[in-house]
């Protein structure tokens, strides 16, 4: 069992110490339970929400449970993260981290959760139990003025009257739907440390967010190994090692100047690949052209000729049609395009062997997929090259098929393009916003140094040679390069899904309302995992498994990446539901109940935003969520007819005056 802090500082959370003594030692409770609800919300924030609709930190028998839990929900309403290390800081600071039983004992709580994805289910433990002891105390109250001959009738009312305020729960500070959560930094020490260097010391020399170049340089890796090697993970699940990324950053941010340093050892490797193949190409280029001219003679010289001599004529000439046809040039290697519509793409990646990045430090990319010449959206080969599907199309003059292209994407917009492709609903329905990894840091404009340091001369050129390796290393694969996951890898991969599982749900889940992203985030923590695991093993070792270590590594750049999604796609209106609350709650304001049937609140909603009592319940989940309300089923009065409808309980802040 988990150890518990020195009972002697602390005195139970309800008042049970003032009743006799053999009930205090009989107050119902489960210490595991409640360890086990607190260790999750540290483990698992975006368990808070279910958790806050199940109990109130007012529920818990130990008081240290109870400051804990409240320390955590004020971190959480601060966008703030929460951990051990947060948590005992703050305590710290507002002077309850005695109280709280010390840093050591935080630190134990996380060991005492079993899974976080039962916290919900913990905490109605911890809720029931307190409605026993509230029930207790109700009974304590009332028989102990009922026994005391001196009460009189006042006494007696006084004491029901205390009970039965005792026996409702509390209401909690809601969280404000309007508020945006500050988001995590891009956690630059999971990148490897060659990589990790360059990017911090670049984002000292623009002075940018690091986040911009953390993004782009799993990009650039993305371009080095894309289409070259896979992830075997287990079974017949293979994910390829690219990547579509946008950041998404204001004006006068240089984000130019950090995309074309990032990149430019690409460049160079590309640059190195065409001067090699010249050769090739030009050998090729000569004996296709001698080989079609030799059969346009043949074939003149048969045209002429009679007889049998015609005969043999024409089988030369067929014969050396058929060789010049075979005999193909080579491409020019490509790596790199910039904003090039969907047909180009197409062929470039036919050509270049289904390998090929879409780099831009602008967002005109979107507007060519939506159609900006052809007027018609054409996002097939971005949809098919980011998951390596098969690619056929079929040109008036040609066929071009690619088995496995590995399309990567890096780009660097302005936040209104993500707002503009947001409006498109072609974009979502198809899935193409589901594929990107999204990053949204926080701009540096009006706090950057003027003479900032620039990046040392060794770690520029540690970056360059190796991402410049690392790509020519690749270059010639054909059959890809598995990389395989190793078994702690494996078991750490496994955990992190089960702990995404539950936030996929559509009805409460943090991550139920952008379901088409999340649900591949688990694949891009893989994707990213052999990206690491790859510039890791610059000078060889690829053929070792990928480590738990890497994993983890990716797993928190998936986490960072997650967040991150959760405003994006708030900023493009993809959470209909936390808009329809925003306009609930403003009805409940206006209105003042204190509980309300969901027919007569219906009956309050405009039918535009609410044409069905179904588009009410999504919206009433989410101030449910938020702590604005409380779904109540009366009691049966009677055994026949319609169990009672279900009553919202509102907050009492929300039925107070606004000023």
């Amino acid at each position: 069992m988990t150890p518990e802090p020195a009972h002697g500082q602390y005195a139970p959370v309800v008042p049970l110490h003032s009743a006799p003594g053999g009930v205090e030692r009989m107050a119902p409770h489960d210490r595991e339970a409640e360890q086990a609800v607190v260790g999750a919300l540290m483990l698992a924030p975006g368990v808070i929400g279910d958790v806050n609709g199940s109990m109130d930190p007012a529920d818990h028998y130990v008081p240290a449970h109870e400051t804990i839990h409240r320390a955590i929900l004020a971190l959480h309403s601060q966008g703030q993260p929460v951990d051990p290390i947060t948590l005992g800081h703050h305590l710290e600071q507002t002077g309850e981290l005695v109280r709280a039983g010390g840093r050591p004992y935080l630190h134990t709580l996380i060991q005492a959760v079993p899974s976080t994805a039962n916290a919900t289910y913990y905490a109605e433990i911890v809720h029931d139990l307190a409605r026993r002891r509230r029930s207790i105390e109700v009974g304590t109250r009332i028989v102990q003025a009922g026994m005391s001959a001196e009460a009189t009738e006042d006494d007696l009312r006084e004491a029901l009257a205390l009970g039965a305020a005792t026996v409702p729960a509390a209401w909690p500070e809601p969280i404000p739907l309007d508020r945006q959560p500050k988001l995590p930094p891009f956690p630059v020490h999971a990148l490897p440390g060659w990589v990790s260097d360059f990017v911090v010391a670049l984002a000292e020399e623009t002075q940018t967010p690091v986040d911009l170049a953390g993004a782009l340089a799993l990009s650039v890796l993305a371009t080095a190994a894309g289409g070259r090697a896979v992830v075997q993970v287990r079974g017949r699940w293979r994910e390829p090692t690219n990547l579509f990324v946008v950041v998404a950053l204001g004006p006068a941010n240089r984000k130019s100047a950090v995309f074309a340093a990032m990149t430019a050892p690409l460049y160079e490797a590309e640059n190195t690949l065409v001067e090699g193949s010249n050769l090739t190409i030009v050998e090729a280029e000569v004996t296709a052209r001698m080989a079609r001219e030799a059969a346009d003679k043949a074939a003149a010289q048969a045209a002429k000729a009679e007889g049998p001599e015609r005969d043999n004529l024409v089988a030369e000439a067929i014969g050396l049609a058929q060789t010049a046809e075979s005999l193909t040039v080579p491409p020019r290697p490509r790596l790199l395009a910039d904003d090039a519509t969907p047909e180009t793409v197409t062929t470039l990646l036919a050509e270049q062997g289904g390998r090929l990045a879409v780099m831009s430090a602008e967002g005109g990319i979107f507007d060519i997929i939506a159609g900006r010449y052809s007027g018609v959206p054409n996002m097939e080969v971005f949809l098919k090259g980011h998951a390596g599907d098969r690619l056929r199309v079929d040109r008036r003059t040609r066929q071009e098929f690619i088995e496995a292209p590995a399309l990567t994407m890096g780009l660097a917009v302005q936040p209104s393009v993500l707002e503009d492709i947001g409006k498109n609903r072609g974009f979502d329905g198809r899935g193409l916003l589901a594929r990107f990894l999204y990053c949204l840091p926080e701009s540096l404009v009006g706090y950057r140094k003027i003479d900032p340091d620039p990046v040392p001369p060794a770690v520029g050129a540690t970056y360059e040679r190796n991402v410049f390796a690392l790509t020519l290393k690749l270059a010639d694969w054909t059959d890809p390069l598995v990389v395989q996951v190793g078994p702690e890898a494996d078991a750490a991969l496994m955990a992190y899904g089960e702990h995404l599982e539950p936030q996929l749900r559509s009805k409460g889940g943090r991550l139920g309302h952008i379901g088409k992203w999340a649900g591949k985030l688990v694949g891009a923590a893989a994707r990213i995992a052999g990206l690491l695991h790859l510039a890791e093993h610059i000078d060889g070792g690829t053929n070792t498994p990928i480590s738990a270590t890497t994993m983890g590594a990716a797993i928190e750049l998936a986490d960072y990446f997650a967040a991150h999604a959760l405003t994006v796609f708030d900023l493009m209106g993809a959470d209909a539901a936390l808009a329809r609350a925003r306009s609930l709650l403003s009805v409940l304001e206006d209105n003042g109940w204190e509980s309300v049937s969901r027919r007569d609140l219906f009956a309050k909603l405009s039918r535009s935003e609410f044409p069905t009592i179904a588009e009410l319940e999504p919206a009433a989940a989410v101030l449910e969520e938020h702590g604005y309300l409380r779904s109540e089923t009366p009691p049966r009065t009677g055994k026949r007819g319609r169990p009672p409808a279900p009553r919202y309980l509102i907050h009492p802040s929300v039925r107070e005056p606004k000023a």
